[in-house]
């Protein structure tokens, strides 16, 4: 767009702006969010899958985050080298970054299909699959499912952000939206009438994934600011070493989240087989797949924090190039407040009806201590809701002020030394609870540097 086009930015009301820019990105997290929730939401009421599946899905959920992260590396960064490249008027860069980003995600998605089919049960194994017998059946049988669907599941993320790009935000979530509600209505049909178990709930996700990346194909044929032609479908070395660096803090801050998680599952195998309870194996599977729900809520949250807080992002450096740095510091300002509101309603949630919220995932066909291991998971674990999302707004808006060392360091302080750090570290005095306690002393920590950057960005906008 030029100068005259975007003027409202500096002009429109703050309050007026945030919604407009953070409510199309929160549906699109949220949509994105709901694919594996719903199928631990199915998988759960199911009576012959039940936590022993709700298990299996927490073991493979991280492997679909390493494909994400692969995805929204390549999407973010030609997404911002795209922005650029047509505010630049160099248009022969633009079709030819797309192109490239093209082959360069359709490659990555074959050949991390083709590790996972190979190394199989080493990975599953090393995210916690073995916590006992029927937990790992039912994990290969999803993580095979799952895997064949990775090409499609990354080429869709891939191309989201490059159709958003193009100018078309409504469309990239209208087709993401599309993926999710296939998957919500093929789940019950496939789990409950077809009975065919995690495979079922696989193949609903695959086939919602497939939905998402053909309507993606459809919109490169017909893109409005660029024009793809043979000439664009190569791997253009030049390019990609441009705008790879510029997704590198989206793959980090996914990645991140792998490790956090695997070192969590890990801990919680480990000190929940020296439980007195969780000890004995027709018990064994539940913290694997109660953690695994108490994970999934949390991603809900964090999804409309993070849809809020990057929404802020084309506001925030707008006025900032034009020296509004009173209303960049205003919306900073409404940002936190509203962050801070969101992770405590959650808090809320969490603190007042655990008990309703794991009857959802399926507590009625469940011994007494799955439902009392989740009250106490859901109590201890998300008890720094309010301080996570205020963190998680501080590092996005870091990077719309153009700081994206610094919001990246932080997110990795998080998730890599805190996260990791403390999963493995509490456990060690607490046993089973020291794998709760590990994420609110995380955000405690994390909030006290959140705090300074907070503070010296305020000084900053002055």
């Amino acid at each position: 767009m030029n100068e005259k086009s975007n003027r409202f930015l500096e002009t429109e009301s703050l309050g007026v702006l945030m919604r407009k820019y953070a409510v199309p990105c929160v549906i699109s997290l949220l949509v994105a969010a709901l694919y594996n929730i719903v199928d631990q939401i199915f998988i759960a009421n199911a009576s012959y899958l039940g936590s022993y599946g709700n298990a299996a899905n927490t073991v493979v959920f991280p492997l679909t985050v390493v494909a994400l992260a692969i995805a929204v590396m390549i999407g973010d960064g030609c997404c911002a080298f795209v922005s650029i490249s047509l505010g630049a008027d160099r248009k022969d860069d633009a079709h030819k970054s797309i192109g490239s980003a093209v082959l360069l995600c359709v490659i990555a998605g074959i050949i991390l299909t083709a590790v996972y089919l190979i190394f199989q049960e080493q990975i599953l194994t090393m995210f916690g699959g073995r916590v006992n017998e029927e937990t790992f059946h039912h994990a290969r049988e999803y993580f095979f499912w799952i895997t064949v669907g990775v090409p499609f599941y990354m080429f869709g993320q891939a191309m989201n952000p490059i159709i958003r790009s193009d100018g078309s935000p409504k469309f990239a979530m209208a087709s993401t939206l599309a993926g999710a509600a296939v998957n919500i209505i093929l789940d019950p049909i496939f789990i409950f009438v077809f009975k065919w178990g995690m495979m079922g709930a696989a193949v609903a996700t695959i086939l919602g994934q497939i939905l998402t990346a053909v309507l993606a194909i459809w919109y490169l044929c017909h893109m409005k600011a660029i024009r793809l032609g043979r000439s664009s479908f190569g791997l253009h070395g030049r390019l990609v070493k441009r705008y790879i660096p510029l997704g590198i803090c989206s793959f980090l801050s996914q990645i991140s989240l792998v490790a956090a998680m695997a070192a969590i599952q890990n801990m919680t195998l480990k000190y929940g087989a020296l439980d007195p309870i969780f000890g004995q194996e027709e018990y064994a599977q539940i913290p694997m797949a109660v953690l695994g729900i108490v994970m999934k809520f949390f991603q809900i949250v964090i999804s409309i924090s993070v849809g809020m807080a990057a929404g802020c992002i084309p506001i925030v450096g707008y006025n900032v190039g034009a020296g509004r740095n009173d209303r960049a510091k205003g919306l900073f300002t409404r940002l936190l407040l509203s962050e801070a509101a969101v992770g405590a309603v959650a808090l809320l949630i969490v603190e007042v009806f655990p008990k309703q919220l794991i009857g959802i995932f399926g507590a009625a066909n469940e011994s007494v201590y799955y439902t009392d291991f989740a009250v106490r998971c859901f109590r201890i674990y998300l008890c720094m809701m309010v301080l996570a999302t205020v963190n998680k707004a501080t590092f996005i808006y870091l990077q719309s002020l153009g700081k994206a060392l610094t919001s990246t360091a932080l997110s990795m302080v998080r998730e890599v030394v805190f996260g990791v750090g403390f999963a493995l570290l509490l456990p060690l005095f607490f046993g089973l609870n020291g794998v709760l306690y590990s994420m609110p002393v995380s955000d405690v920590l994390t909030f006290i540097l959140s705090a300074a950057v907070i503070r010296y960005t305020y000084k900053t906008l002055k």
